[in-house]
């Protein structure tokens, strides 16, 4: 319970000093076929966030979900398409 309340806070605390009217949310939660800029990728484990950076998902760039199929995501970046599995869309936050 306690770490839901502190990671409720801290995303209450990235909107505020952002300005952002809407709460922040991972790629799980976004529309199809929705255009959103990523804010963060949020992990600690390096080899993930590089692999996520060659596939051009680093904060400030644009991300569409395509297509929902199970756990797979097909998603645009950069006018390319990528299927990616829900624990990489999980720490990709827009």
């Amino acid at each position: 319970m306690e770490s839901v309340i502190r990671n409720r806070h801290i995303t209450r605390e990235l909107n505020r000093r952002e300005g952002a009217d809407a709460p922040l949310m991972n790629l799980t939660q976004a529309k199809v076929n929705t255009e959103y800029v990523i804010k963060e990728i949020r992990t600690n484990d390096k080899e993930l966030k590089d692999f996520l950076f060659t596939l051009g998902c680093y904060e400030g760039e644009t991300v569409t979900v395509i297509s929902v199929l199970a756990d797979n995501y097909i998603i645009s970046v950069k006018d390319a398409r990528y299927s990616i599995d829900k624990d990489l869309t999980n720490v990709i936050i827009i």
